[in-house]
């Protein structure tokens, strides 16, 4: 999984996207923690110019973390539940939620979470065949789950 700063400009951040063909990068803080992520959606979309709206500036002023979305945005599915899930489980948990991608933590006896994976809608998509319907979530989801549906 390919990663950047949350300080890192948004220029910066799109460009490594394209160098390494992904549409998403994991955002880690100064202590390599996640704080996040960054999707292509993120800075191609309106969020840039909300926060050039709201905070002045230029394109070239905007950092990775204005426009990321942080960690506690996030579903964060246990492993546990994960391993028993099915595909169609963890399409609909991400529907409930509104939300395109879900980490994946084990929790340790202290209470510390690691990250162990990811879910991506799009990427799930892909995998099932289904269309990816690119800014338009819930045509993704029903692409999914008329896929899931013929199995």
């Amino acid at each position: 999984m390919v990663s950047v700063r949350a300080k890192t400009s948004m220029d910066k951040a799109n460009a490594k996207m394209i160098k390494y063909g992904v549409r998403m990068l994991l955002v880690l803080d100064d202590n390599e923690q996640i704080a996040g992520l960054i999707t292509a959606t993120d800075i191609l979309g309106e969020k840039p110019m909300r926060f050039l709206q709201n905070m002045g500036g230029t394109h070239a002023d905007i950092m990775v973390r204005d426009i990321m979305t942080t960690q506690r945005e996030m579903e964060v599915l246990n492993i546990e539940d994960v391993r028993k899930a099915k595909v169609g489980d963890i399409v609909l948990t991400l529907k409930a939620a509104d939300r395109q991608h879900s980490l994946v933590a084990s929790t340790a006896p202290d209470g510390t979470q690691s990250i162990c994976g990811l879910f991506s809608i799009t990427q799930i998509a892909r995998q099932l065949g289904a269309q990816v319907q690119s800014f338009e979530l819930a045509r993704t989801f029903s692409e999914i789950e008329a896929v899931i549906a013929h199995h």
